[in-house]
């Protein structure tokens, strides 16, 4: 690992401390540098706040101000150059006279979309763009997705048994652990809406809160035939990210459309059953990004190739 990839590493662990509370805004983290010393440190802590390069300047101490100009300041995602809810980032930059900027990704977001960068280098300063790119633009892929194409960042999620049902013989089953459970409800705490089925619904009056964890529920949605889902009306509505928690018949309705960016399986392989609903088939678009297991139940995450 690099030096400059060793601090842009830095910057992401600091990003996803923003991860409740920076929403709709994306989570960055910023990092300040002389000599191969931090001399500060911040991250975007709540939207209409701070973003991450004003905390970390405001975290340098009064003796090392003097500094900044020998400074190189590393930043997970472009700063802004625009007036939103706060002055842009990039002037602030400027004016404080660092020396260098890295910068981990361009912000996909039509009011930046590499004018930071730009600005930043009109006013003299050496910029290096596209350290860490993948994993910086993995940590906001909700926040680009839903930029890019207008809707939410899309999960599908299934747990199954080990011989591939999702139900015994079409009544609901334990498949998840208490911890897997705990498991779910944390990335239900980190999404804005969670969707399922009429059949679903009402089936097995799913409460699909967060009540083994802590933050907000997400937004409860239930289609049919009547009521299809509209991604114009979650985009309008700001809705970054939905998860998908529905039976077979609403699972393949967003595979045969495409309409997903992550499919999340969790397996129980000790469970078998003698007979039920079929677990989805995977596309073949896909590849493996991780996989946990936790005793006899193993979670793997599944992005399109």
């Amino acid at each position: 690992m690099t030096t400059d990839e060793r601090y842009m590493q830095r910057c992401l662990q600091l990003a996803q401390n923003g991860r409740q509370n920076a929403k709709p805004n994306p989570m960055v983290g910023a990092v300040i540098v002389v000599d191969g010393r931090i001399i500060g440190e911040g991250y975007h802590v709540r939207c209409g706040q701070g973003h991450a390069e004003v905390n970390a300047f405001a975290s340098v101490s009064a003796e090392d101000e003097k500094l900044l100009h020998e400074a190189t300041i590393y930043v997970s995602l472009e700063p802004c150059s625009h007036y939103g809810k706060t002055p842009p980032c990039a002037d602030l930059i400027i004016k404080k006279g660092v020396k260098r900027v890295v910068v981990g990704c361009i912000d996909e977001f039509a009011e930046v979309q590499g004018r930071g960068i730009q600005k930043l280098r009109d006013a003299g300063i050496e910029v290096t763009v596209g350290v860490l790119e993948n994993e910086c633009k993995a940590l906001n892929r909700r926040f680009f997705t839903f930029h890019r194409l207008s809707r939410p960042y899309i999960i599908l999620k299934w747990a199954q048994t080990a011989n591939g049902f999702i139900d015994d013989n079409g009544k609901a089953l334990a498949i998840s652990t208490s911890f897997t459970q705990m498991l779910s409800h944390k990335l239900r705490a980190e999404e804005d809406a969670i969707l399922v089925g009429r059949v679903t619904n009402e089936r097995e009056h799913p409460q699909l809160t967060v009540r083994q964890w802590d933050g907000s529920n997400p937004k409860r949605l239930v289609i049919d035939r009547h009521h299809p889902l509209n991604l114009e009306v979650l985009h309008a509505h700001h809705i970054q990210s939905l998860i998908v928690e529905g039976g077979r018949k609403t699972l393949d309705s967003f595979l045969e459309q495409g309409l997903w960016d992550e499919i999340r399986v969790e397996t129980n392989t000790r469970l078998t059953v003698g007979g039920g609903t079929r677990a989805p088939q995977l596309p073949a678009n896909v590849q493996v990004f991780s996989q946990q297991v936790f005793d006899e139940n193993i979670i793997v995450n599944y992005m399109k190739v």
